[in-house]
Parts: C-alpha cells; sequence; structure tokens
C-alpha cells in the first residue's frame, strides 16, 4: 500500500508551478506523452517522459499529474517481502553500455524508494553518517528486466546472477545477487516532475537512444532469492504499449 503525504492543496500548487517551467517533460515537443488517468495515484500518473543529451550525459525526465517521489510504500518490516516503488526509463541501450554483462535483458534506468532495506552501501543519502539506512530515500539505479515467469504470467523481474555465475557488472554494483547498478545519481524532484542527470563514458554513443516512462511497484520475493526481485505492479506507461518511442537527440 503506498503511503500518501501530501495535500491535495500542495498537490495542486505544485503540480501548476512545475506545469509552467518549459524544461519539463511535459513541455517538450517530442516528449512521449500520457493523458491523465484518476484511477491511477497522482505521482505515478505520467504525463510525459523525455531524455534528452549533453555530449556524453544524459537528463531523464518523468511528468506525473501528481507531486512526484510524495508516495513512499509502507515498509514491510523486513526484507522478504519488502516493497518498491519506481520511476523507471527503459531504453534501448545493451546493457553492456554501462557495465553489464551483455545481451541480457532490457537495461532501464530507475529512480526507487523501499524503506525495509538499503541498497546504496556506497553513498549517505540523508547525510547522517550511516550509509546502510536511507532506503526510503529516492535514489537511482541500472537494473536489467528480463522475463520472468517466477514472478507471473508474463510478468518482468530484475535478472538474477545464479550462485557460481559470475558476469560482468559494474564497478557501484551493490553486492545483490540481481542485475543492478547503484550509481549515486540524484534524483531532483520539482513538483510533478523528477529528473536525473546520468554520465556515460565514452565510447557509449548517446544520441539515437530510445526510451519510455514507467511507473511501477516491485517486490523482494519471500525467499530473499530466485527471483530476488519482480515487477508486480505497472501503475503507467508513458507510451502504454512499452514500445520505446522517444529518442534521444
Amino acid at each position: 500500500m503506498i503511503r500518501l503525504t501530501v495535500s491535495l492543496a500542495a498537490l495542486a500548487l505544485g503540480a501548476g508551478a512545475a506545469l509552467a517551467d518549459e524544461n519539463h517533460a511535459i513541455d517538450q515537443e517530442n516528449a512521449v506523452k500520457s493523458a491523465a488517468d484518476q484511477a491511477i495515484t497522482a505521482s505515478f500518473d505520467i504525463l510525459a517522459a523525455h531524455a534528452t543529451r549533453n555530449g556524453q550525459t544524459v537528463t531523464f525526465r518523468m511528468t506525473t499529474n501528481g507531486v512526484a517521489g510524495a508516495d513512499t510504500p509502507e515498509p514491510a518490516g523486513q526484507l522478504g517481502g519488502a516493497p518498491v516503488l519506481s520511476y523507471v526509463w527503459p531504453t534501448s541501450l545493451d546493457p553492456s553500455a554501462v557495465g553489464f554483462e551483455g545481451k541480457t535483458g532490457i537495461l532501464a534506468f530507475a529512480a526507487t524508494s523501499h524503506p525495509d532495506f538499503d541498497d546504496t552501501p556506497l553513498f549517505d543519502e540523508d547525510a547522517d553518517g550511516d550509509p546502510a539506512n536511507d532506503g526510503t530515500k529516492w535514489h537511482s539505479h541500472w537494473v536489467v528486466l528480463t522475463p520472468t515467469e517466477a514472478c507471473g504470467e508474463g510478468a518482468l523481474g530484475v535478472r538474477d546472477i545464479p550462485e557460481g555465475e559470475t558476469p560482468a557488472l559494474p564497478p557501484t554494483w551493490p553486492g545483490l545477487p540481481i542485475f543492478i547498478d547503484s550509481p549515486g545519481y540524484t534524483p531532483v524532484f520539482d513538483g510533478p516532475e523528477i529528473a536525473v542527470t546520468v554520465p556515460f563514458a565514452a565510447p557509449v554513443e548517446t544520441a539515437g537512444i530510445s526510451y519510455d516512462g514507467v511507473t511501477s511497484a516491485l517486490r523482494v520475493h519471500a525467499n530473499i532469492h530466485a527471483p530476488l526481485l519482480c515487477v508486480t505492479d505497472v501503475f503507467d506507461i508513458a507510451s502504454g504499449d512499452l514500445s520505446l518511442p522517444g529518442r534521444v537527440e
């Protein structure tokens, strides 16, 4: 269950202010746009997803129908069964572009919140001197998604690393037995907008990357592995069909 943390008045004020900012996804002519849906929690109801580049950096943006980042999961109290909420930009990039084993699934950039565990061991997001207690704070990941029947019929999961296998992984891999990276890029929230700027090492070609926008819920498997992390609910898809129609120019 999502914890609602903003009043309707704050939601309306925040949305109005950010929609007036021409730098936001909703204002970009080539953004992947989506109609509002009152059946979706407003902070996860996508109005637009966009990505733009400046040399070797790409800024991923998403405009929602509410205050982005305002809602976080209710804690489960343990790792097994722990909920995760996410803003996700699936891309056309091969996983090897950020250090994963190549040709292993869909490379997606995500901002997540999960109060039951901290998977960013190199970073202290709340600056309290403890890098292991920041799971609720919105933070960023690269993940590799694959069809995972153990998560449910037609469901996606974060690709597992079977025991004994040693695939290529990014240097900021947090040590979990899944294809996940914790690179430390900070999400920035502005009313209904979330934005994250991501650097890419040469020779990754940033022009022409295809992308989409998704809001979703995930859950840690009760047995902690096999599979470890499943997509359990998709709230909204900017394109409607995960066709990755956006293109970084």
